[in-house]
């Protein structure tokens, strides 16, 4: 696997312990619903709300050990999960400030003090999970010999990543208070600059998506690794008091995705649906419709992002500047607003009652600016350019002929168009992706799996292949998986 494909490998893991924020976001909003200007300081259920998604916010960093290593792992085995847990706290404990004073072995002035007083973070978790995963992988079916065969496989794996651990705290040692100092300044060019420097990382948050490492990107500004952390000060308790959250400030690296989201990119669904081509006006339809929605009410952007992102490439940088120049406008203005799991209505209306929520509402008067803005501009530029967004693609992969099909039958069909299971070593998938690795990617029909209702295929290497297909991937990669690797597939009927 080249780095890019195991970088993806490593994004979609990630969305196993992201996938928590909601909970949070629910409880914490609920919370600040009910008691606004307490903080859950003047009603008893606010509290307990409050406090219990404060317990998935504080711990994220080990959530991320966790959830890596489980998502990493070959089989999505709980012993995986244990040792990415036990990875993280030996490297959290042995790296503890005063651990580390005691040992002695590194000098720890003003600036190591910091470094490793904030040692407990996301990098540190996924750099947990990924070794715990890559030991279990490795070491997870190893037979000791008889006298020591309680501790063989799954057993065996906490064992090793706690030596794995103790290995990697000693280079972190020496290492992270430079890393910690590097992140820190990454930080601090980016958020000195202001307003630009949410545009700018707007931009760039958007341009990182079809490679899945926007969250790398999202890791630096929204948590704790270094020293930003919006999105975790936004769902603090008691942040203005304490000095975590400022009025105007706080959120500035959340609020203008909302305009994006719930306004931007339903406008965009709108402008395709009225430039596709008669005949293919219902099938653009369903598939807007339902991608629109998703963007809207809960800030799932995939879907309606991959229909386009391969397609009409162009488009897709055009969206990430006005993207950009949302956070841009939302910063400017200082209109605040934050999400615990994405930018749609759901979290608007949870986040609307936090405190440190700064005309809010204005982000919808913005949102609806821009759903006009997106509308027009990308309307403008598929007709005067042409562009084949979904609707307008050559005869040949226009048909959707897996719409409405039985998703076991579907599944053969993109099974026998990607060369059946003796072409495939690896089936996955995350919310939108079918993630697969090859043995020869040059006999995998592309044109076939647009034609079942692919919308997009990306190319990662010569043996990683992503087929984009909405809500339906991780559906159609278990129906893949079931089918036997015996089973004929001629009989298979592809769209022609």
């Amino acid at each position: 696997m080249n780095i890019l494909g195991y970088f993806q490998k490593v994004g979609k893991a990630l969305m196993v312990p992201v996938a928590t924020l909601p909970a949070a976001a629910i409880l914490m909003g609920i919370g600040y619903w009910i008691d606004p200007t307490g903080w859950g300081g003047n009603n008893a259920l606010a509290a307990f709300l409050i406090k219990a998604g404060a317990a998935i916010i504080d711990n994220m960093s080990v959530l991320f050990a966790i959830g890596v290593a489980y998502g990493m792992s070959k089989d999505k085995d709980g012993a995986a999960a244990l040792a990415g847990f036990v990875g993280f706290m030996v490297i959290t404990t042995l790296l503890n400030p005063d651990t580390v004073k005691a040992i002695g072995l590194v000098e720890l002035n003003a600036q190591g003090e910091a470094a490793f007083g904030r040692i407990n973070n996301q990098f540190v978790g996924i750099l947990s999970g990924i070794v715990a995963a890559e030991l279990y992988n490795r070491y997870y079916q190893v037979e000791l010999p008889k006298a020591l065969a309680f501790f063989s496989g799954k057993r065996l794996v906490p064992i090793l990543t706690s030596f794995a651990g103790i290995g990697l705290s000693f280079v972190l040692m020496y290492i992270w208070p430079a890393v910690f100092s590097g992140l820190v300044s990454f930080g601090t060019s980016i958020t000195g600059l202001g307003e630009v420097g949410s545009g700018l990382y707007g931009f760039f948050n958007r341009l990182l998506i079809p490679v899945g490492l926007h969250h790398a990107l999202n890791s630096v500004f929204w948590f704790d690794m270094a020293g930003i952390n919006d999105l975790g000060n936004w769902w603090t308790p008691n942040a203005i008091e304490t000095g975590v959250g400022v009025v105007g400030e706080t959120g500035r690296y959340m609020a203008g995705f909302f305009p994006i989201m719930m306004f931007g990119l339903p406008g965009a669904a709108l402008a395709m649906y009225h430039t596709a081509k008669p005949e293919n006006k219902d099938r653009v339809a369903s598939i807007m419709i339902a991608a629109g929605f998703a963007s809207f009410f809960t800030g799932v952007t995939e879907p309606l992002e991959f229909s386009f992102m391969f397609l009409a490439p162009a488009l897709y940088v055009l969206h990430a500047a006005l993207t950009g120049v949302s956070l841009f406008i939302a910063d400017m203005m200082n209109w605040t607003a934050g999400f615990g799991f994405s930018a749609g209505l759901v979290d608007m209306v949870l986040s609307a009652q936090n405190p440190l929520a700064n005309k809010w509402y204005m982000l919808i008067v913005q949102g609806l600016v821009f759903f006009g803005i997106y509308y027009v501009v990308f309307r403008a530029a598929i007709l005067k350019f042409g562009l084949k967004t979904p609707g307008r693609e050559d005869e040949d992969v226009a048909e959707g002929a897996g719409a409405n099909q039985e998703t076991g039958e579907l599944a053969k069909q993109y099974l026998k168009a990607l060369g059946g299971h003796e072409n495939l070593t690896n089936i996955d998938a995350c919310i939108t992706r079918l993630r697969l690795t090859l043995k020869d990617q040059s006999i995998v029909n592309e044109s076939t799996l647009k034609a079942l209702g692919a919308m997009g295929v990306v190319k990662l290497g010569p043996n990683n292949l992503q087929v984009i297909l909405g809500p339906l991937a991780e559906i159609i990669a278990g129906e893949m998986k079931n089918v036997p690797a015996g089973e004929d597939l001629s009989l298979v009927k592809l769209p022609q």
